[in-house]
């Protein structure tokens, strides 16, 4: 599933290519997304400048005036930019053309994603309005977490990865941080102590940071805006490393489940 990092890298490689830029048309060829693509999306977006795209969680949000359109990839969904698009695909669902004669074209083999077109204010949609804050936002910090998290038993990874918490730390992110910030993943969320909240803290920014430089990471199927795959699966510690030995100590990968999700640790460097 494609996290913050490979959302980020795909709004950053669309930028130059669309900020500016007039969609001339809109082709919907498969409406049936996680909730299906509006019937008059086609029409309202033709015609209309494209003035900035942001990113909220793992939404892109592309604004036009005082509207968005909202793309979510789901599990499987990709938005790439082409100046000559190959033939369409069976996966490929939607066509945006625009006045440069660049095509984005939305893929999503599971059709788990979304193309919606909001209304403003955007941010007050039921897909973002409950949505927690960024994990780059300066007030997502040790003191807002603990607050947080003072009343919450459930695991600290558990936790982690709830949206309405924190958002984008999804379950590779949050193996990595918690690695990194010696934290076992099982560890009730309201005995972690501020200061060691405020290093995960610190650990959730430099894991997405360094996610996001190396392009995401591609599993099995992610590809960025240009068609290209992320690297940061050759850095993990942990994820997707069971029985492997430790980077740093040498002991070995435990793997156990949490929320139906896999989660790899350390059960010697986190404790």
């Amino acid at each position: 599933m494609p996290e913050l990092p490979e959302v980020e890298t795909t709004r950053r490689g669309l930028v130059p290519l669309v900020i500016g830029r007039r969609v001339v048309a809109m082709h919907v060829y498969d409406r049936r997304l996680r909730w299906s693509v509006p019937s008059k999306l086609a029409t309202r977006l033709a015609g209309r400048t494209i003035d900035a795209i942001d990113r909220l969680s793992k939404y892109l949000l592309f604004r036009s005036s005082a509207h968005t359109l909202l793309v979510h990839f789901g599990m499987t969904g990709s938005l790439r930019a082409f100046t000559d698009p190959p033939p369409r695909q069976p996966h490929d669902h939607i066509d945006i053309v625009l006045d440069s004669g660049v095509t984005l074209r939305y893929r999503d083999p599971r059709r788990f994603g979304a193309v919606l077109w909001l209304p403003p204010p955007a941010e007050a949609h039921p897909l973002l309005a409950s949505l927690g804050p960024e994990p780059f936002d300066p007030h997502c910090n040790a003191e807002y977490l603990h607050d947080a998290l003072r009343a919450r038993s459930a695991a600290i990874k558990l936790a982690l990865m709830d949206s309405h918490l924190i958002v984008g730390v999804g379950n590779i992110y949050a193996s990595e941080s918690l690695f990194r910030a010696r934290i076992r993943p099982t560890t009730p969320a309201n005995r972690v102590s501020k200061a060691r909240l405020g290093r995960l803290v610190a650990e959730v920014r430099a894991t997405l940071t360094d996610a996001i430089a190396k392009g995401g990471s591609t599993l099995r199927d992610y590809v960025d805006s240009q068609g290209e795959p992320g690297y940061f699966q050759l850095d993990y510690a942990v994820y997707g490393r069971a029985q492997l030995p430790c980077k740093v100590c040498g002991a070995a990968i435990r793997q156990i489940r949490q929320g139906g999700r896999a989660t790899c640790f350390c059960p010697n460097c986190q404790r």
